[in-house]
């Protein structure tokens, strides 16, 4: 057999335990019998929590109070561990509350991931950074920045899920006419346009950088936070709610700051014309459609071309004939079709307790948003990365799974008589494809049959590293690429409300054209791989 390997720890470094602390209960069995020591708050007792995450070990703590905290959550720090000792030496903190309560529990997995604590708040020199409501944009175009662009007239709306406040992002689409092209424009785009074959599609971000500047205490709290976190009954920003429900939210009927790309592409083929444009802008959307609404007017337009008189409905329809070509080719790549659901709770709008819970229901309209939301990150990528960053760019990759990683996938789908070719991401899709019809062919599948094809999807992205940030100039750039996705290069660009590295991409990007100078922590390769590590 195989020779094993041995080592021995020589020293200690640095201690892993987080500072924060560790959320648990005490263990019941650990707590004294006698009912006058357990309730003796003048003398201390030993006790042994349980940490919420079964994997870290007891921890020894005194307490005077144990029997307040015998059936509380509550947050201890360890101290020390003795060579000698199974278990490490502590002290209690606070409490988080009863045990089962559903306040509780939520404190307790918020604290586990490192989540701001919804309770807290903002600190006074946060909210010193944001401006004060009512806030508008100017009236008078002479007070904006000079490289501003207006485009209020421009046909702009938004598609998101029902409820949505923190509207990050909306679109455009529309022909365009051969009378806007200059003398100087390519032949191929007049010829295009005199055909109605080329169309200008636009995807409009919030303008979040011109309110959040480098190394205000809004920054700081932002880099820190470095995303807004969803749960079922809440949302914890990652800026001040003034900023991302009001005055950086897309909403519909409001003029709003934005960073906009646009880009001509030739209908027919789904090949852009030309290099994008990027600006900033002032926008100003005129409907916030929800993902349903959206695609209502497309199936009210039948197959209509031009969407009758509804400039929305004839962008909507422009939009999915575009992304309808754009996924396709991604597939032909090998971009991975994984199977992650989202369930969506109706709650009780008194007491915040669920009623029910269902499926939540994926339209062509996610898709035409996802497909614009994948053009526009990548295509942001590849400009701070070639003209600017070339070492420091903020990028994201999903890097390739090795062969032994798919081994468990391989293994099972072989069992149930699938064969799963996984040399490529193209073979692996296909693969994926293929066991779907297996499963149900000639349409007669069953259910169940959907189910397994759904379960091996779930096997393949199990399989897999998570996608990660990183600074370019710390990676090969034969490793740049995005796996699941089939992108050569990649990044966030799209959500800078609740997303703190689509706010660094937004400050190179306006550094790439020109805007603005860039800062030092944008330029030292350091610094931004240091802020890669904990986004």
């Amino acid at each position: 057999g195989e020779s094993a390997t041995f080592a021995r720890v020589v020293g200690i470094v640095r201690r892993g335990w987080s500072e924060k602390g560790y959320c648990g209960s005490i263990q019941p069995r650990s707590l004294p019998k006698d009912d006058h020591l357990l309730n003796n708050p003048g003398r201390p007792v030993g006790v042994l929590v349980q940490p919420a995450d079964r994997k870290l070990p007891l921890i020894r703590i005194r307490t005077r109070q144990a029997g307040i905290l015998k059936d509380q959550r509550i947050v201890v720090v360890i101290d020390s561990w003795d060579r000698e000792s199974a278990y490490p030496n502590g002290h209690y903190v606070r409490a988080l509350g009863p045990i089962g309560d559903r306040e509780t529990e939520t404190r307790v997995i918020l604290h586990q991931h490192d989540v701001a604590d919804p309770d807290e708040g903002f600190s006074p020199a946060v909210h010193a950074c944001v401006p004060e409501l009512p806030w508008r944009v100017p009236e008078r175009t002479e007070d904006w920045d000079a490289w501003r662009r207006d485009i209020r007239p421009m046909c702009v709306f938004s598609v998101d899920p029902p409820g949505c406040k923190d509207i990050d992002d909306a679109l455009s689409a529309r022909f365009v006419d051969p009378s806007e092209l200059s003398e100087d424009s390519m032949a191929a785009a007049v010829s295009l346009a005199r055909e109605r074959k080329l169309v200008e599609l636009g995807v409009h971000i919030a303008d979040v950088t011109h309110f959040l500047k480098p190394n205000t205490p809004m920054d700081l709290e932002a880099a820190k936070r470095c995303t807004s976190v969803y749960l079922v009954d809440r949302r914890i920003d990652m800026l001040p709610k003034p900023l991302t429900e009001d005055i950086c939210s897309l909403r519909s009927g409001v003029d709003r700051f934005a960073f906009s790309v646009l880009w001509r592409i030739n209908l027919d083929t789904a090949e852009i014309v030309g290099e994008p444009d990027y600006f900033k802008s002032v926008i100003h959307s005129k409907a916030a459609l929800t993902y349903q609404q959206a695609q209502e007017k497309i199936d009210a337009a039948k197959e209509d071309a031009h969407g009758g008189e509804d400039p929305i409905t004839r962008g909507l329809l422009l939009l999915r004939e575009v992304t309808r070509k754009l996924r396709q080719k991604r597939v032909d790549l090998g971009a991975l079709t994984l199977a992650s659901p989202e369930v969506k709770f109706e709650m009780d709008t008194e007491t915040h307790d669920p009623l029910d819970v269902g499926m939540y229901v994926t339209r062509e309209t996610n898709k035409v948003v996802e497909e614009m939301m994948l053009l526009a990150n990548e295509t942001v990528a590849r400009c701070i990365f070639e003209k600017g960053f070339a070492r420091t760019a903020v990028l994201r990759r999903h890097p390739v799974p090795t062969q032994q990683m798919f081994e468990p996938l391989v293994k099972a789908c072989k069992e149930a008589g699938i064969a799963m070719d996984v040399t490529t991401s193209k073979t692996l899709a296909d693969s994926l494809d293929l066991a779907g019809a297996a499963v149900a062919k000639g349409g007669q599948g069953t259910p169940k049959d959907a189910y397994l094809n759904t379960l091996i999807r779930f096997m393949a992205t199990r399989c897999m590293t998570q996608a990660e940030y990183f600074c370019s100039g710390e990676v090969a750039q034969a490793q740049f690429s995005h796996y699941g996705l089939a992108m050569p290069i990649y990044t966030h660009f799209t959500s800078p409300i609740r997303r703190y590295a689509d706010v660094i991409v937004h400050r190179m990007l306006a550094a790439c054209i020109g805007l603005e100078a860039p800062a030092v922590q944008l330029c030292e390769s350091a610094l931004v791989d240091e802020q890669c590590e904990v986004l």
